[in-house]
């Protein structure tokens, strides 16, 4: 191969060719090294035929390749998931390509690397930033930029805290294998179901073929054992899986579970890794050594050598669909992935997304029930409290019986879990005198006040301010009111009702890497929590079979905001919080607060009958032709200057094709009119479901010349309308 057509790591531009020097060697997924201008950048050699440019130039006119970086190429399955994604989605391939090429310190040659610790001397000359960063940092372990990252302070005051002796340099040898897991450690007895099922997988996993299986088991059934069967099963063939997690903060409880089954911890991949870490699991992806990897979704793009499963667990769940850069979903790409490597993969989930069922109905994916929970075990009983008839106490938030029940609970030493789906004290202050509103700067949405660290917070940009003495409009003193509760404000009722009880409050704020996670679970498993206040983060994966009550302080908050998904991610979000009751040998009970105890969602809720509210939810998308009967997609123009937004967006508009399968709708404000200081409108394409949206758009879209101010993104199949 003397040229190369090169994806380089830069969005903006398409494919380029090189020259490929004497003496060096590349194939299709080569990592290399190519000039452009004075720089020099990462990229990947690929098909010509599989990838045409715009800018053919001549042999002559042909810049010489640097160096082939010394990892393995990218393999063919995944330079087509590649091309598949950036298609799917309208994305860049080198944006999709920047997500399989994740830690550049992977492909360096350097087996070691210098971290810096903590060595417990304290400086004689102790800044209060100084003493931020050793708080902070505590047993953490990284790079001078990761530390200074964890705690908030410049590289200069971690530099400073090196040479006076308070952190001490280590090095790391980052290449070193991981241990293997053995699948038959810890072979569990699993129920006639369970064999039933994890026969049927283990059989796809043998066969080594293409075969996506909805894994639906009620919560507490043993789906996690059940598919550790077919991972075993692969583990055998010295063959690679990857289990897809949604949250970060499940990782942990994850990696015990596994090391209980399988001897020893899976890799892991999240956004919490040290560069260290990342290098040495992406090395050992690449080269086959690593054999189960669990993750974030961003481990579906990881260039696995032989890979034999994936698994999606709590696939039903939206966060695995990214909402920044390419705006895939990662239920989807998995299933793809499995499609060009002919493997089998399994959806895990106790209450599977309604796209998911349909698939299922339209026999493109199989299915496997686990319809009890395991053992003893039993389903918990749900009642709804209507708020309208039985009001909790004028300002608190929990309902009388409930308070009851808790009471009960506790006396019992059970454990009881509050859920509320809102972070922080309250969403909105305003003042009693002038009625003035706290706003963010640069959003349109209310600051929501953290009395915990005194703060108000936009939980869309991160902007935060202390909260005032005075109004900032009317300068009254003492005129500021919290309006509704969040986990904070329902955590200082259950102190002050039950002011012996030991309370936790578990959300992002507090619970932000796996080792918060960890410690979290050690404290329930010790009884050293009797009662936690939590948003989705404690709706699934979580096991405590001593945590017997369940109460939903506000069950109508998801229905909220017009979103065509709210009443079965209400349904999904309570139906998981549940089952986190009664899990072990004592009975369960859940307690729903809602004012609409007459809504579907909430019968379907209190009666069980899941089949009958997935029926009539999915008869509703067919009638209205919404997914997955129909397509969407989101377009969205952004900008600092209003103006410029809004003629752009009327641009677009304008220049919108025609055409009996689609229907635009906009431009309009975008629910959420401003976005970290950018005005945002929308446009909402619906179409039949066999329509070709994406060749549409590009045709649409490639007609349209706007300023370079102003952003626009396309959100194919979006889950979020705001």
């Amino acid at each position: 191969m003397s040229r190369a057509r090169v994806i380089l790591l830069n969005a903006a531009l398409g494919p380029l060719d090189y020259r490929v020097p004497h003496g060096m060697t590349v194939e299709p997924g080569s990592i290399v090294v190519a000039p452009l201008g004075p720089r020099q950048l990462l990229g990947v050699v690929w098909e010509s035929e599989h990838m045409p440019s715009d800018a053919e130039v001549g042999d002559n006119r042909l810049r010489n390749l640097v160096s082939v970086l010394p990892v393995p190429p990218l393999a063919a399955p995944l330079r087509r998931l590649v091309e598949w994604t950036a298609d799917y989605y309208l994305a860049s391939p080198a944006s999709v390509v920047r997500m399989a090429l994740a830690s550049t310190s992977a492909l360096e040659g350097a087996k070691t690397i210098v971290e810096y610790r903590a060595t417990g001397t304290l400086p004689d000359r102790l800044t209060p930033q100084r003493e931020q960063a050793i708080e902070r940092i505590g047993t953490t372990q990284g790079l001078i930029r990761e530390l200074a990252a964890i705690a908030e302070v410049s590289d200069a005051v971690i530099r400073g805290l090196v040479k006076v002796g308070a952190l001490e340099a280590v090095e790391v040898d980052i290449d070193s294998p991981f241990p293997l897991p053995d699948p038959a450690f810890a072979a569990p007895a699993l129920s006639a179901d369970q064999r039933a099922a994890s026969g049927v997988l283990v059989a796809d996993v043998a066969a080594k073929a293409f075969k996506p299986t909805l894994l639906d088991g009620v919560t507490g059934s043993g789906k996690t054992e059940v598919y550790f069967e077919a991972v075993a099963e692969a583990i055998r063939g010295n063959r690679q899986s990857l289990v897809l997690l949604p949250e970060i903060a499940l990782t942990e409880p994850f990696l015990k579970r596994f090391a209980a089954r399988f001897g020893v911890q899976p890799v892991a991949w999240h956004s919490g890794l040290r560069s260290s870490q990342r290098r040495r699991a992406w090395r050992a992806i690449a080269s086959g050594q690593a054999l189960v990897t669990v993750g974030a979704r961003s481990a579906l793009f990881l260039p696995y050598a032989n890979l034999g499963l994936i698994v999606v667990d709590e696939a039903h769940e939206t966060s695995f669909k990214q909402e920044e850069g390419v705006h895939y979903h990662a239920r989807d790409v998995a299933v793809m992935r499995g499609k060009f490597e002919q493997i089998p993969v399994v959806l895990a989930s106790a209450t599977p997304a309604i796209e998911t069922r349909q698939q299922v109905a339209n026999g493109r994916y199989a299915e496997v029930k686990l319809p009890g929970r395991w053992g003893a075990a039993e389903m918990p009983s749900i009642q709804a409290l209507d708020l309208i008839a039985d009001p909790a106490e004028r300002g608190r938030w929990i309902a009388p019986k409930l308070v009851t029940a808790i009471g009960e609970t506790l006396a019992r030493r059970e454990q009881v879990l509050l859920f509320l789906n809102r972070r922080g004290y309250a969403p909105l202050t305003l003042c009693r005198t002038c009625g003035h509103r706290f706003q963010c700067p640069n959003c349109t949405a209310w600051m929501v006040e953290h009395r915990l660290v005194r703060r108000l917070a936009c939980h869309h940009c991160g902007h935060t301010e202390p909260v005032p003495r005075v109004c900032p409009e009317c300068q009254n003193e003492d005129t500021l009111a919290a309006v509704g509760p969040g986990v904070e404000r329902i955590a200082d009722e259950v102190a002050a009702l039950f002011p012996d009880a030991k309370t936790a409050v578990v959300t992002s704020d507090t619970m932000w890497s796996p080792a918060k996670a960890a410690e979290f679970v050690a404290r329930m498993e010790a009884h050293d929590i009797d009662i936690v206040v939590g948003t989705q983060l404690v709706t699934k994966g979580y096991h405590f079979p001593n945590l017997t009550l369940v109460g939903v302080i506000d069950a109508d908050l998801g229905l909220d905001g017009g979103d065509l998904r709210a009443s079965e991610r209400t349904f999904q979000q309570i139906m998981q919080v549940a089952g986190r009751a009664g899990r072990g040998a004592k009975p369960g009970h859940v307690f729903i607060q809602t004012h609409s105890p007459d809504a579907s969602v909430m019968r379907a809720l209190v009666s069980g009958d899941a089949e009958a509210f997935y029926n009539a939810e999915t008869e509703h998308r067919r009638e209205a032709g919404a997914p997955p009967f129909g397509r969407f997609a989101g377009i969205v123009i952004s900008s600092e200057d209003q103006g410029a937004a809004l003629e752009t967006a009327r641009a677009i508009g304008r220049a919108a094709p025609t055409h009996e399968a689609m229907e635009v709708y906009g431009p309009a404000p975008a629910p959420l009119a401003m976005l970290r200081g950018r005005h945002r409108y929308r446009l909402l394409v619906h179409a039949r479901r066999a329509f070709d949206v994406q060749d549409m758009l590009r045709e649409w879209l490639g007609g349209v010349d706007w300023p370079s101010k102003v952003r626009v993104v396309v959100d194919v199949d979006p889950y979020s309308f705001v």
